[in-house]
Order: structure tokens, then C-alpha cells, then sequence
């Protein structure tokens, strides 16, 4: 179990309520499908994935970006049992979906610079340390099928 502090609670708490869902989800996926561009084969069903302009213009990347971070307020609001909260989601991306573990810290870090780019002077190095440990528990979550 995952150990919280004050802190850490609050700035969670703090950042996703604050969240604009649509275009922060939008952004950190297609920035890790610009990115990472393997990280595409999931996504195959999405159509038009050629370039980034393509990317950031399909309505099922944002679509699925909002899913991916209304997900995360799971973790939020479990934040003392992310891994039984997301037990379920974690076999769908295992063992239907055979989603590579590492594509979860990709995503991840994408996020984290978006977080990053929307807070600006206010994402700290005390507020970053707390948001990518939050994620790192939930890609850890996700990813518990796979060890």
C-alpha cells in the first residue's frame, strides 16, 4: 500500500479539480502519439493517425484523451486502493487489449507536461514529485497483470 501525505493528498486533489478534462486528456494523448509513434497500433480504429496535424484533429483521440483522465478520478477519489480500483481495467489493457506496460509511463510523462504547461509557475518541483507519483501508482495499477 501506497502511503500519502497531506500534501500529496491536496495536490492531487488539487490539480484535477482544476482540470480541464477534454483538452488536457486531448493533448497528453495525442502528444504521445506524436511522440511515441508505436504507441499508434492500439489505436488503429481511430483512422487517420498519419502526422501530427492528423492526430491532434481526430475527434476519437480527444474522445479517448477525456476517458483516459475521467479514469484517473477513480484513483483520485481511491487514492488509499488505486490498485483494486483499477483490478478490472488492468486485465482489459493486459489480457484483451495485450497493451505494452511501458506505454502507460509514456502516457504518463506526456500528461505531466501538459499539467505542466497548463499550471505553469505553480507546477513546483514539490508538485510535480506528488503528481508523477500518482501516476506512477496508477501505471503501476494498470500494469500488475503483467508481473
Amino acid at each position: 500500500m501506497v502511503e500519502w501525505t497531506e500534501f500529496e493528498r491536496a495536490t492531487i486533489q488539487d490539480i484535477f479539480s482544476k482540470m480541464d478534462y477534454e483538452s488536457v486528456g486531448h493533448n497528453a494523448l495525442a502528444r504521445c502519439l506524436v511522440v511515441y509513434p508505436w504507441t499508434q497500433r492500439y489505436f488503429a480504429k481511430f483512422g487517420n493517425l498519419y502526422n501530427a496535424a492528423a492526430i491532434m484533429g481526430n475527434p476519437l483521440v480527444a474522445a479517448h484523451g477525456a476517458v483516459v483522465l475521467h479514469g484517473l478520478d477513480r484513483a483520485v477519489k481511491n487514492m488509499d486502493n488505486i490498485k483494486a480500483t483499477y483490478a478490472e481495467l488492468s486485465v482489459l489493457h493486459s489480457e484483451k487489449l495485450h497493451v505494452d506496460p511501458d506505454n502507460f509511463r509514456l502516457l504518463a510523462d506526456c500528461l505531466t507536461i501538459v499539467v505542466a504547461s497548463k499550471l505553469g509557475t505553480g507546477f513546483t518541483a514539490d508538485v510535480q514529485a506528488a503528481f508523477q507519483k500518482f501516476l506512477a501508482v496508477v501505471a503501476s495499477a494498470l500494469t500488475k497483470q503483467y508481473h
